[in-house]
């Protein structure tokens, strides 16, 4: 009897074992094939759970029920902040098919993240950005549900554009690309931030700005622009490749290193008293910084909500440190309110 026994479960695993080879060959001939990179594979993929086992705490920024932990967009169009390895962001459109990007806001939705942060034919894309494509896909083939808050790219001379593709493709709320606001804040052009702000807000979407640096959102507030939300980026300094404090230029951002915040402790200060949700970004210092530390660094220190970019094989474990984080700061409390 023990050997019938074992004799089933090698055939088991065996087959399971040639199953998951026959899986590996297949994707690496997708990840070979030009048309895989723009669109995936047709293959059935899984359906989604209607429950979740993650009690992910939520937050509020008007009307828009927001998971504290938000899943980023960058990795699936290539701009992984890769400094001068060259083969990063072809390694992430390969690793990003339709399928793949699917797979992954399945897994969010399955672990409590609600809401996707992804930009509108975004300049910075290797190759074609997949964003809405995928996302219309994702909600009209596969009943996904997930939220899209939209990263826009208006310009001088046609101001309204990319947020007109975020409202007709269905995004909840839409915000200013983070280099875009620092440029015209730098320029003096706090004006068309405010335009841009008040056409996402006529348009029933809630309207963000975002920003590197800390001059803008000091401007906006200054100016009264009346934005919803705030995308600022926060993480610490102290981890192996930062530019030490000495050598960060007074101005912008080190060119060398993946440090997007050069000065949190003034971020932090200053935002304490901001009384609009704010959603961090680049909390991992673009992957420098493991999520245990970095995502207590910035909820600890302001932030309501956390943009992180994700892997499908890392969204769990994210996603439960977040919730044990939070519940542990609301036991304790910390210095600036919950915002949403």
């Amino acid at each position: 009897m023990a050997k019938t026994v074992n004799r089933r479960l090698f055939i088991k695993r065996s087959l399971a074992a040639s199953a998951g080879l026959s899986l590996a060959a297949g994707h690496n001939e997708h990840v070979l094939s030009a048309k895989s990179t723009a669109q995936g594979t047709d293959e059935q993929t899984p359906s989604l759970q209607k429950s979740t086992d993650i009690d992910m705490p939520m937050g509020r920024i008007k009307h828009i029920n927001i998971s504290r932990l938000i899943c980023g967009g960058n990795l699936i169009i290539g701009s992984a902040h890769d400094r001068d390895l060259i083969y990063v962001a072809s390694l992430m459109r390969h690793y990003f098919t339709d399928k793949k990007i699917i797979e992954t806001w399945q897994i969010c939705e399955e672990c409590g993240i609600n809401t996707m942060i992804g930009p509108v034919n975004s300049p910075y894309a290797f190759g074609e950005d997949p964003t809405i494509r995928v996302y219309n896909r994702y909600r009209n083939e596969w009943g996904g549900k997930i939220q899209w808050i939209a990263q826009t790219y208006p310009k001088t001379y046609d101001l309204y554009g990319s947020i007109q593709t975020a409202i007709d493709n269905g995004a909840v709320g839409a915000f200013i690309h983070g280099g875009i606001g620092d440029n015209w804040v730098r320029n003096k052009r706090v004006d068309l931030l405010a335009k841009a702000v008040d056409f996402i807000k006529k348009n029933g979407l809630i309207a963000g700005c975002a920003c590197h640096s800390l001059e803008v959102p000091m401007a906006l507030e200054k100016a009264c622009v009346n934005v919803d939300f705030y995308m600022k980026t926060l993480h610490s300094g102290d981890y192996w490749s930062a530019t030490p404090k000495p050598e960060r230029p007074k101005r912008g951002l080190p060119p060398h290193d993946n440090m997007w915040c050069s000065r949190p402790e003034e971020t932090i200060g200053f935002m304490k008293n901001v009384r609009k949700p704010w959603i961090a970004f680049k909390v991992l210092a673009a992957g420098a910084i493991r999520p245990q530390k970095g995502f207590r660094f910035a909820f600890e220190n302001g932030a309501d909500f956390a943009n992180v970019g994700m892997f499908d094989f890392q969204v769990r474990e994210d996603a439960l440190i977040t919730r044990d984080i939070i519940a542990e700061i609301k036991r304790k409390g910390r210095a600036r309110t919950w915002m949403a």
